[in-house]
C-alpha cells in the first residue's frame, strides 16, 4: 500500500518548507529513519526521515516547491496493508512545540498526554503522544512565483525561501526590483521597502525599477487585507508601515495564545556570581583552546537549573485538564535571538550533561540556529526554556512561557556592584534571575523554591575546583 508522507512541522513560527532536494527517487528503497529530503525553511534546513521501509512511489511535491505543513510531498510503497495517510515521523514528545498556525483550533495547540494525572513525585509520568499534523488547504502560487524551481529561483530571480514567501503574500512583481543584495540578489529587506512605497501610491518611484513612470495603477495590486487589518493602516506624516511577514504573524500569534492560556505569574532573585565567575575567569583560555568554543556563564546556569528541574519537577511540566503532566526527560531550550526571528534548538536529556558538555552542545546548536542548519529533532520536545537575556544587555526581564511549558527562566547581565556582605560592603557580580511560571500548575511557594535551588546551586560552587 502506498503510505504518504507530508510536510512536518519545522519550528515554533514555522507554516511551510521548500523541497530543496529529494534524496530518493521512484523506484528506490528506503529504509525506516532513512532520510528522502532536504526542506529549507526560514528557520532551519533539516533532513525528513522516511516513515517506514518501501519503495519511493511518488514524489507528488517537486524540488524548489513550497509546500504547507500538513500537506502531502510523497508516497511509499510499503508493500502492505498500511494506512493510506501518514505524517513525517517526528521526534519523541513532538507535541511540546508549540503549534504555530493562526488558523489551527486551539485544541489542536496543546498537547496530548499519554499518561494523565501525574503528580510531583510520579516518576512514571511521561511525555505527551506524537501529535498528528494539521492539514490545512495549499495556496495557489501567483504568476511571479509559478516558475519556482529547486535551485530557489522564482521567475527567473534567484532568492530565497522568505522572499518567495513575502513575494506571495504581497502580490510582488520581482521585475520591478533591483536587488541590494551580492550579484543583485533581491532580499527581504529590497521587498519590504517596495511594498512599503507601492502600498502608500508610490511604487513607480521604487530605485531601480525597470518600470519607473508607470502609472501606480498597473502596479500588481497586494492580497486584499482584512477590513481591519494592520495593512490597511495608513500612518502620518514621516511614519511608514512595515508590512507582516508570515513569521512575524506566527511569533505574535504564538506570543498573544500563551499570555491567553497561561495566568503568567513571576519571581526574581538576585544571584551572586562570584564562585561562577572565578571559575570562568582561570579556565576560559584553556577551555576555548580544548574545546574550541568560548566559556560564558550560559552553561553554569543551565547545569544549575537542570539539577533544580529535579528537585523541582512540576517546573518540568505542562498542563492538561486531566492534571499537570510531569515530563520524564529534561529537554532543555535555548533561545537564541536572530535579526528577525526567535528560534528555541532544544538540548535533550540536559541532566545528563556536565558544564562542558552543555557549553559545547550549547554553542553548537547557537551556531547552527544561525545559519538554518538544526534538524529536525532539534527544534522539538522542548520541557523548560532558558533565555540568556544578558547576552543583549538586559537586567532585569519578564519573559512569555513557551507553550505548552510551564515556565521560562531568564537570566540576566552579570553587573559589579556594592552589596551588603556580613557587615560590610563589597563589590560583588550580580546577576538577575527572573522566572515566569503558569500559575495553574505551581504556586509562588514551589516557584520561589525552584529558582532560589538556582541560586543556591550557584553560589555554592567551590571556587577552587575544577571545571567538569
Amino acid at each position: 500500500m502506498a503510505l504518504t508522507v507530508t510536510m512536518p512541522q519545522l519550528g515554533e513560527s514555522v507554516t511551510e518548507g521548500t523541497i530543496a532536494r529529494w534524496l530518493k527517487q521512484p523506484g528506490d528503497a528506503i529504509a525506516k529513519y532513512e532520510s528522502i529530503a532536504e526542506v529549507i525553511t526560514d528557520k532551519v534546513n533539516a533532513e525528513i526521515p522516511a516513515p517506514a521501509d518501501g519503495v519511493m512511489s511518488e514524489l507528488i511535491a517537486p524540488e524548489g516547491a513550497v509546500v504547507p505543513v500538513g500537506q502531502p510531498i510523497c508516497s511509499i510503497d510499503t508493500g502492505d496493508a498500511a494506512s493510506e495517510a501518514a505524517p513525517a515521523p517526528q521526534a519523541q514528545e513532538a507535541a511540546a512545540v508549540p503549534e504555530p498556525a493562526a488558523t489551527a483550533p486551539a485544541a489542536a495547540s496543546e498537547p496530548e498526554p499519554a499518561t494523565v494525572g501525574a503528580t510531583a513525585g510520579d516518576e512514571s509520568a511521561v511525555a505527551p503522544i506524537q501529535r498528528a499534523f494539521t492539514e490545512s488547504p495549499a495556496a495557489e502560487p501567483p504568476a511571479s512565483d509559478a516558475a519556482a524551481g529547486g535551485n530557489g529561483q522564482a521567475g527567473g530571480y534567484h532568492v530565497t525561501p522568505a522572499v518567495r514567501m513575502l513575494v506571495r503574500e504581497h502580490g510582488v512583481d520581482l521585475s520591478e526590483i533591483t536587488g541590494s543584495g551580492i550579484g543583485g540578489r533581491i532580499s527581504k529587506k529590497d521587498v519590504l521597502e517596495y511594498v512599503q512605497r507601492r502600498d502608500a501610491g508610490a511604487g513607480s518611484s521604487v530605485p531601480g525599477g525597470t518600470q519607473a513612470g508607470v502609472p501606480a495603477s498597473t502596479v500588481p495590486a497586494a492580497p486584499a487585507p482584512a477590513a481591519a487589518g494592520p495593512a490597511s493602516f495608513t500612518g502620518a506624516e514621516g511614519e511608514t508601515v512595515v508590512p507582516l511577514t508570515q513569521v512575524r504573524k506566527s511569533i505574535a500569534e504564538h506570543m498573544v495564545r500563551s499570555r491567553q492560556t497561561s495566568p503568567h505569574a513571576y519571581v526574581m532573585v538576585e544571584v551572586d556570581m562570584s564562585a561562577v565567575w572565578k571559575i570562568r575567569d582561570r579556565e576560559k583560555t584553556a577551555f576555548e583552546a580544548r574545546h574550541g568554543v568560548k566559556l560564558t556563564f550560559l552553561p553554569f546556569v543551565a547545569r544549575a537549573v537542570v539539577e533544580a528541574l529535579q528537585r523541582h519537577p512540576t517546573l518540568n511540566a505542562s498542563w492538561s485538564d486531566a492534571g499537570v503532566v510531569v515530563k520524564r526527560s529534561i529537554n532543555l531550550g535555548i533561545a537564541v535571538a536572530l535579526e528577525d526571528n526567535l528560534i528555541v534548538p532544544v538540548v535533550r536529556d540536559a541532566d545528563r550533561l556536565s558544564i562542558t558538555g552543555l557549553a559545547t552542545t550549547m554553542a553548537d546548536l547557537g551556531a547552527r540556529a544561525r545559519s538554518n542548519h538544526l534538524k529536525l529533532d532539534e527544534i522539538q520536545g522542548g520541557t523548560f526554556t532558558l533565555n540568556n537575556t544578558g547576552a543583549l544587555g538586559a537586567v532585569m526581564t519578564q519573559a512569555i512561557i513557551n507553550q505548552p511549558q510551564a515556565a521560562i527562566m531568564t537570566m540576566d547581565l552579570v553587573v559589579k556592584r556594592p552589596v551588603v556582605v556580613g557587615d560590610a560592603i563589597a563589590i560583588r557580580p550580580i546577576m538577575n534571575l527572573g522566572l515566569s511560571f503558569d500559575h495553574r500548575i505551581n504556586d509562588g511557594l514551589q516557584a520561589t523554591r525552584f529558582v532560589t535551588s538556582v541560586q543556591k546551586l550557584l553560589e555554592g560552587l567551590d571556587p577552587s575546583g575544577t571545571l567538569v
